[in-house]
Parts: structure tokens; sequence; C-alpha cells
């Protein structure tokens, strides 16, 4: 059954992001990946997955003796789901807003200002 794709609670992202980075897994591997960060008990990544099963941000597969998880969308398109909601909810819709908010809160590097240009110059030449 497909969810519409719920905003997904810190905890939440955090399994995601272990997920996204490891691949399909099982709750022990993302709760090794957890409980180096914080004190998690494997019992708590358990329900925090069958929960997300329910919420239709994880698929499960059942098939093996260890069930395996899966967010149940691309990575891009759950963070473009949720820059998106912040984008109408903090900013009024406004990308200009968002973006001079996060460049006037960080200190970017070298590297990070080329790579914002190059996204730019990007973004010019999709839209005229």
């Amino acid at each position: 059954m497909r969810h519409p794709l719920n905003r997904p609670t810190d905890v939440e992202l955090s399994i995601l992001r272990a997920l996204w980075d490891l691949g399909p897994a099982t709750v022990r591997q993302v709760h090794e990946v957890l409980a180096s960060d914080r004190d998690l008990a494997y019992t708590a990544v358990l329900k925090m997955m069958q929960t997300m099963v329910d919420k239709g941000l994880l698929l499960r597969d059942e098939s093996g003796r260890s069930h395996i998880y899966r967010p149940s969308q691309a990575r891009e398109h759950t963070l473009k789901h949720l820059v998106d909601d912040l984008l109408e909810r903090a900013f009024g819709g406004s990308a200009l807003d968002l973006l001079a908010t996060t460049l006037s809160s960080r200190k970017l590097g070298t590297s990070e200002r080329e790579e914002i240009a190059q996204l730019l110059a990007k973004a010019k030449e999709k839209r005229p």
C-alpha cells in the first residue's frame, strides 16, 4: 500500500540517513550505526522502524530470516519534500529568503562557494 510521504521526526530521519548510507539493512545494522552517536536500545530502533513501515516511510522484506528494511522513497525525493515543506511553512515559498538565511547563518568554505556558484549557473541555464 502506497502512503503519502509523512514528515519524518528527527529520529526517523536518522534512520533514513543510516539506510541511505547502508542500503537495505536489518534493524541490527541500523542500530549499530545509530548507537555510535546516541544511547538507543535495539528494541527502540526496532519499534521505530516498524512504525516507519506503518507510516509508509520504510519498506520491509520479510522473505528471509532477518527482515530487511529500505526507505520507501529515494533520498532525493524525501529531501526535496522536506525542503519544499520548510520553504512553504517558514519562508512563504521564497527560495531567495531561504537561501539568504542559509548563507548568512554559516561560514562557507571555498569549495562550498564554488559549488553554489555552479548550481546557480545550472539553474540559470534551465530557466531564462
